[in-house]
């Protein structure tokens, strides 16, 4: 089948955001994507951190979730819906960054709260989630018609042990929606990316923000996909725009079995 990865340049307006994804997800389905994947904060690179704790919404409810659904109905779908601040029951102050799944029908069939919390300072600029998120607790996958998809986000991507608790039923392909800043994915995007497609023998699909953003920052970009074998079959460098290829079962099945790490693996 195949798939697409969706680049973005976010920015403050939700309503705006929600339009362009809108536009960018029927672009994906017209070129027969199955599965499209939309990157994190897709709805939402505020002024201020704290923006996204105005526009959480409660679990099950809300302009932004509805959107997601709308999205994965109107165009027959699997929908990987980047991330969006979610509220916490009791909590004005924190909330969590989640990546919700619908399926072609419009129903939530996934929600992954993001784990691993990002914190960079080199001098010049300083980002640190946790003064404004929680973090999750549980590693997510599901089942998309036979095919095991595990759910991850940005700054995960450096945590490999994660992605071995997910392909303790091997997945067949793993979703990084991001939004790297420039210093650390000129470093290191493509070279983890790759790393962990190798690792579990599986397709990656990261989808990116992309370019300059309202707000100043300035993220990587670089939405890709990359087979088992560590090939990049796509990538979109910067700017908004649509990355497709095709996700092919025996592939996976190939380099599975010309190599078989995963079931050679001790600890």
């Amino acid at each position: 089948m195949k798939i697409a990865a969706v680049q973005m340049v976010s920015s403050p307006s939700v309503e705006r955001n929600l339009q362009r994804a809108a536009e960018l997800v029927a672009e994906a389905a017209r070129a027969g994507a199955g599965l499209v994947g939309l990157p994190e904060y897709f709805c939402l690179m505020g002024e201020r951190d704290a923006d996204k704790l105005e526009h959480a919404e409660a679990d099950g409810s809300g302009p932004i979730q509805a959107a997601l659904s709308e999205m994965a109905l109107e165009h027959g779908v699997w929908l990987i819906g980047g991330t969006m601040p979610m509220r916490i029951d009791g909590r004005t102050d924190r909330a969590t960054n989640t990546n919700l799944v619908f399926d072609p029908k419009g129903r939530r069939v996934a929600r992954y709260d993001k784990i691993h919390l990002f914190r960079f300072d080199d001098g010049e600029r300083r980002y640190d989630e946790a003064a404004t998120l929680e973090a999750g607790t549980t590693p997510a996958a599901f089942d998309m018609d036979g095919l095991r998809v595990g759910l991850s986000v940005c700054y995960d991507l450096r945590f490999p042990e994660l992605y071995r608790v997910l392909s303790a039923t091997p997945c067949d392909l793993l979703s990084v929606p991001s939004a790297f800043t420039y210093p650390t994915g000129q470093a290191h995007w493509e070279l983890l990316l790759r790393a962990r497609a190798v690792e579990n023998q599986c397709y990656v699909m990261a989808p990116a923000q992309g370019g300059r953003h309202l707000n100043g920052r300035r993220t990587w970009g670089h939405t890709m996909i990359v087979s088992p074998w560590g090939e990049v079959l796509g990538e979109h460098a910067e700017g908004e725009g649509v990355v497709v290829a095709e996700l092919d079962r025996a592939r996976i099945a190939q380099v599975r079995a010309q190599l078989p790490a995963l079931t050679h693996r001790k600890l």
